[in-house]
Parts: C-alpha cells; structure tokens; sequence
C-alpha cells in the first residue's frame, strides 16, 4: 500500500453540526444522527459502533474507551472511563507460578491472560444515557451501524492493509470463529464488500438490553469460555461486574489555553506534562519543525514518559501524584534539564515495548456540544479471540501490566492496566468556551501526536486540516524502544535530520509509505479560527474548522441547515 499525501485536503468549514473520523462512511453516519436529533454524544457512540463495523482491525465492543464530552449548557468537560479491569483471579503469584517473573514480558498478545473486561459497550451505552440529547434511543444509535454491518459495506485502503496484518490470528486453528471475520478465509481486499451480520446481532442485543445484553447471558458465557480456552481466567462473573466510571478529567493552561484529558490510567497526562515543559521555551522563534524544534520536542517528551510509563496507574489501586506531576514549579525543574546542544541520556524509569492500533473521533453539535472519542482493541486485532456466535474480536489490553512487584502499574485483580488511549480537548482559560476537541491516535504517538498538532495551531496558526497534514516525529521505536531513537517522517529536510543525528540522536528516517502509520492519525474540530486572534470565541454564532489525518481513510464532514 502506498501512502503518500501527495494530494491536499481543505479544512471543512460549516456552521450547524461536524464530525471527523478515519472513516468517512463512519463520518457520514454521525452527521446522520446530528440531523436526526441526536447530540454529539450520540453521534459519538454511533460512529463508534460504525467504526467497528468497517475498521474491527483497530476497533471494536471487545475493547475499551474513553471520552470527554464538552457540556455547552454548562461549560464543562466531563470524563467517561470506559477502559476493563483484570479478571479477579488474575494475581501476580498465579503469573509466577506459571513462570512469569519481572524479568520475563507479560504474556504475549494471544494468551487469554492479555485479556481485560472490554469496557466499550458499557461506555456507549452510559455515554448515550449521562448525555445523549434524550431523543434518540439506544436502537437508534446503533442502527446504521447494524444495517451497515448487515447489508455489507466495501473495505477502505488503510483498513484493508491492517486487516490483512492481523488475518493470521483470525486464521489460526485454535481461533475456532476468526473465520467469521473473514472473507471466504483470507482479509478482504480494497473495494472488496463484506457482511459481518453476527457483529450486528451483538448490537442489537446491546442496544436491546443495555449493558445486560453484553456483560450477561449468550454473550458473556462466550467471552468467558474463549478467554479461558486461551489459558486466561476470565469468568462470567467478571464480565457481570464491570461499571464505567465518571472521574475528573484533568488539565493545564498553556498560554491561555486549557488543555484536558482523562486522568491515569489513561496516559493523556503525558501530554499535559509536556506542554508544561514546552510553555516556557520559544517554539515560535525556533521556526517549525527545524532541528532545535524537534529536538526541544524529543526531550519533552523523554522526560514526560519518563515519569509517566512509571507513575501512570489506575487511581482506584494507586496513589498518583498527578497535581505534583502537572505543577508549573516541577515542569520548571524538568524544563532545565533540557540542553541545547546534545540530548539526555539518563532519563529514569519507563517501559516503551508496547504497540497499539486505535480509532479516535470527533463530534460537535448545533448546540455547542463537543464529544471527544477514541475507541480501541490496542494491538490491532488484539487478541484476535472471537467469542462464539459475536462477531468481534477482544482487546489485549493486559499487555499493558507490568510484572514488577514494586511498578505501580503491576498486575492485580480488578485492576485497570496503563491505558495508551487518550481523547483531548481545549478550552479558554478565562471564558471555558470550547475551543478544540482533538485526538491523535496509535500507541504511544498518541500524547506527541497531541503535542505537535495543538502546537502547530497554537504556535504556528495553522488551521485543524494543515496542523494534521504537517510531517511528525515520533519518539521511540514501534514495538522497542531507546530514548535517543526518534523516527521522522518523509517531508522534514535532510539537513534537519543531519543536524538531530549531530546532536547525538539516533533517527530512522524519511520514513515513508505505510510505516507513516507509526505516525498517528489524527482528528480536530474547532470552534472558530480561533488560533487567529481567537475571533472564533468572539463569534455570536462561531463556525466550525475541522480536519481529518490524511494518514488514515477518513474524512471531515460538516453541514449548515
């Protein structure tokens, strides 16, 4: 597959409602359902379920997520935690005896023990009830999805390379049901049409009978006994017991702006540290994406993760200094850590050997509404398990635990595991109107990808649609990760990546092609123009700027009556 960017998007610009998505014909249904009288609550949950139906290599009711949701009527931003726990007979002396130890990885991708409760169906229906706009049913939402699923739908470009990277789990003998994901046993093609009718079955269960339809009875006897036929110890009783819960999102001002995520476990506070470390530098005079940019962004970013990858865990388990972490004074003492002229090198603590795929999307409406969603089964696939007779595949988010009894992210029963995942938002800081709803998405690009799109309006006045076209770098590698490793997409000069290797970095790049997925993909809806003086916040009827990552098959839709 090629992936070139060579043709240009313009921002969409509209007045009454927009979504944008990696999906368009996703993107299309959530404008349906604004027109039909739902809210972007509503919309959210919709392209959610269609985004599993056309993207389930990414996607999924077997994973998890997470949303903020921008209440106009009251300006604020509330926080869905959508995200699984660990089965309650899943402990750290049950992995050791069957010889894990903090030395050995967790077990792999395909191990029923990477399973956690998916948290998804949960957080669609609690999104729809907490603050959908009351006029639509549960069945309403679902519907397009369900008749899509249905009556078939043809694969899209990105979605069908990623489907056939992850078809050998599908295809495994011992994944007795993949095959219902698949098209006469192989991953379906570009343009090719496919129907995943059990898929629809499971939600119109979901939309039937509201959590009970998915985390008892046909559904959850299914997850249970394929978890454990996969060696995992998953029972009813687990799935039974789940509930999403309504936390605090949290935040920082940068210049004005107040930028907000979902708290630990979700790693979004990777973001709001580094924009803290960043708000004292001038990234403006730097020029963008110059060397002394970039490398300024690099080691934001290694000291953000530094005590992120350590200190983010579920709140619920784990006291986690988040105030302390997001305090001016600390990002003072990081900021002066940072050199010029050469990289650091002994940054503590942290574990970057994970990978993810993901879908985020996002949605606003006529009433000044936001919805900021991201939805995902972490490794592509995940585990690549399909319970029997539902036509989905469930995430593995418990690669995610550490085996290090001293990790506050260590396994533990009914425990949520560090989560990649992570929606944003951005309001004024004096007025609390919204200003952004934006995420970008895939492992963890996912809190840089924030970082440099918000930056590129911010800092540079680009527009939601250029903030997402302009080439990234990403720390890391994509499974493995050194400190000094950063990848750099095609499009910055040779002579800046000259420059980066001279100050002691090792870089991979032009990166090209389809490894720019490594790059995130991204989505944002603004209200206004506002990173031109913010007249958009000064409008009595401000329109609406979006964008939609060319990295991914999506687009931006908007519309005005």
């Amino acid at each position: 597959m090629s992936v070139e960017f060579n043709s240009r998007r313009s921002c969409v610009v509209c007045t009454k409602g927009c979504v944008a998505s990696s999906q368009h014909l996703a993107s299309q249904i959530g404008i349906d359902i604004l027109k039909a009288g739902g809210n972007a609550a509503d919309a959210a949950v919709a392209m959610a379920a269609a985004l599993n139906v056309t993207e389930p290599c990414s996607t999924g009711i077997g994973g998890d997520a997470f949303c903020l949701f921008y209440e106009a009527k009251t300006k604020k931003v509330r926080c869905v935690n959508g995200s699984g726990r660990a089965p309650a007979r899943l402990t750290l002396d049950l992995l050791h005896q069957q010889g894990y130890s903090s030395y050995k990885p967790f077990p792999d991708q395909t191990h029923g023990h990477s399973v956690t409760v998916p948290g998804a169906p949960a957080a669609w229906v609690d999104t729809v009830e907490k603050y959908g706009s009351g006029k639509l049913s549960m069945l309403d939402v679902l519907r397009p999805a369900i008749e899509l699923a249905e009556t078939g739908f043809p694969v899209q470009q990105v979605a069908a390379s990623f489907w056939n990277k992850g078809a050998h789990l599908l295809s495994d003998p011992n994944n007795f049901y993949g095959k219902d994901m698949l098209l006469n046993g192989r991953a379906p093609g570009h343009g090719d049409v496919i129907k995943l009718p059990l898929l629809a079955k499971t939600f119109k269960e979901l939309a039937t009978y509201g959590h009970d339809g998915f985390y008892k009875g046909r559904i959850a006897k299914a997850i249970a006994e394929v978890v454990q036929h996969h060696g995992g110890v998953m029972t009813t009783d687990d799935l039974a017991n789940h509930v999403t819960t309504f936390e605090d999102p949290i935040n920082v001002d940068y210049k004005g702006y107040k930028v907000w995520e979902v708290p630990p476990n979700g790693q979004g506070i990777t973001a709001l540290i580094a924009l803290n470390i960043l708000e004292g530098i001038d990234l403006k005079e730097m020029g963008h994406n110059s060397a002394q940019y970039l490398h300024t962004l690099a080691e934001s970013f290694k000291l953000s993760f530094a005590d992120t990858t350590w200190l983010c865990a579920d709140l619920s388990h784990v006291d986690v200094p988040v105030s302390q972490l997001l305090s001016k004074k600390y990002a003072i003492q990081r900021r002066t850590l940072i050199r010029p002229d050469s990289i650091l090198r002994d940054v503590q603590h942290g574990s970057f050997d994970l990978g993810s795929d993901t879908v985020y999307f996002t949605t606003a409406d006529k009433d000044g509404n936001a919805c900021s969603f991201i939805n995902s089964n972490f490794m592509g696939f995940g585990t690549g398990f399909v319970p029997e007779g539902c036509g989905f595949t469930l995430q593995n988010r418990g690669c995610g635990f550490s085996l290090d009894p001293k990790h506050p992210n260590v396994v533990a029963p009914n425990k949520r595991p560090y989560h990649t995942i992570i929606p944003g938002m951005v309001t004024d800081t004096l007025s609390n109107d919204l200003l952004v709803s934006f995420g970008v998405m895939g492992g963890f690009m996912q809190p840089q990808g924030q970082v440099q799109t918000l930056l590129n309006m911010v800092e540079f006045g680009m527009d939601p649609q250029r903030a997402l076209d302009a080439p990234r770098l990403c720390l890391g590698g994509v499974y493995g990760f050194d400190s000094s490793l950063i990848g750099i997409e095609d499009g910055i000069p040779i002579e800046v990546i000259n420059k980066l290797r001279s100050l002691g970095h090792s870089v991979e790049g032009p990166i090209t092609g389809e490894k720019r997925s490594r790059f995130g993909r991204g989505q944002i809806i603004t209200r206004g123009p506002v990173f031109r003086g913010r007249e958009g916040s000064k409008e009595s009827h401000p329109t609406l700027w979006a964008g939609s990552d060319p990295r991914a098959d999506g687009s931006a839709i908007g519309y005005c009556v």
